[in-house]
């Protein structure tokens, strides 16, 4: 299969992309810079100069493949506050991607997140997953729901669409800047380790690689507009995850009050630190019999490379 791949030298993207070529698969993949396209040379695919806001070419690198991954997201731009802006430019590729696409029932995946549901204040349940959406999933302009909910209303344009909901800890040695490396550079600057009130919500984390599996999976074989969830640890309280940052840093480990979340996590963070969102993937691995096979994250941490190299800046 012939397979486009957006965000192919991102963090998840490039194990996406080793992982399809591993199974057999051709790629080509989106580079917004010579960078990024001799990563995805290197990677053993073609790279295609482009970008998330060039609908006609993202549409015609679809219309010339036999499936798509699309992982690209502009976090750079919700990073910095523009969450509207990153959220419609995701809507408006996914619309493009599915024009492409549309009436030939050709696979696109597309990612989301599991802290999705967890906006309209509830956490994700198993019935969410492997399901078609429901007009009750309607999220807010500046939810990512939004598309997710377009794309498995592609099915009925004869896409056979599915997202696959990644966790807000997706952790390997590939991962640069996300979320556990914020919290590890939180630790070192502020000098302790922190966590939420009693520490006790839960956040759910998959390995890099078996993230990227997954995606391979539902390209193959998912059916149209279904749902599932790249998760391998359901939630670890977020007690625990400070506690190893601060035993591998050899700091203390204290509890951060609702009054100083903001100095200590930062403006971004404080919007989804204190959540509770446990999240099942049983469905997802009874159907598509998906094992997530690496480590989970605080074996991962407990190797040692997140304490060595590559902190994130904050």
């Amino acid at each position: 299969m012939r397979v486009f791949v957006t965000g192919a030298s991102g963090h998840i993207g490039s194990a996406v992309v080793s992982e399809l070529i591993a199974a057999g698969h051709k790629v080509v993949g989106l580079a917004r810079s010579d960078t990024a396209a001799a990563t995805v040379a290197a990677l053993g695919a073609t790279a295609r100069r482009g970008d998330l806001d060039d609908l006609d070419g993202l549409k015609a690198a679809a219309a010339d493949s036999d499936g798509v991954i699309h992982v690209a997201f502009k976090h750079d731009q919700m990073l910095s506050g523009h969450v509207a802006a990153a959220v419609a430019t995701e809507l408006a590729t996914v619309q493009a991607l599915a024009d492409a696409l549309a009436g030939t029932g050709k696979p696109l995946v597309t990612a989301s997140g599991t802290g999705t549901l967890g906006e309209l204040g509830r956490p994700l349940t198993e019935a969410d997953a492997g399901t078609p959406s429901t007009a009750a999933d309607a999220g807010t302009p500046q939810s990512r729901i939004d598309s997710e909910i377009a794309v498995v209303g592609f099915a009925q344009r004869d896409v056979r669409s599915s997202v696959v909901r990644i966790p807000p800890i997706t952790h390997s040695t590939l991962d640069r800047v996300g979320l556990a490396r914020m919290l590890i550079a939180i630790a070192k600057e502020k000098g302790f380790a922190g966590y939420p009130g009693d520490g006790a919500n839960r956040w759910p984390a998959v390995h890099t690689l078996d993230a990227a599996h997954l995606f391979c999976l539902a390209l193959e074989k998912a059916p149209a507009g279904s749902r599932w969830h790249a998760v391998a640890d359901n939630g670890i309280p977020l007690r625990d995850i400070a506690q190893s940052i601060g035993d591998h840093l050899g700091l203390p480990t204290e509890s951060v009050p609702a009054d100083r979340l903001q100095a200590y996590f930062g403006e971004f963070l404080t919007m989804v630190i204190a959540r509770d969102l446990p999240t099942s993937s049983l469905t997802t691995r009874r159907v598509l019999g998906w094992e997530p096979t690496h480590p989970g994250l605080l074996a991962e941490f407990d190797e040692g490379n997140y304490f060595t190299t590559h902190s994130a800046q904050i």
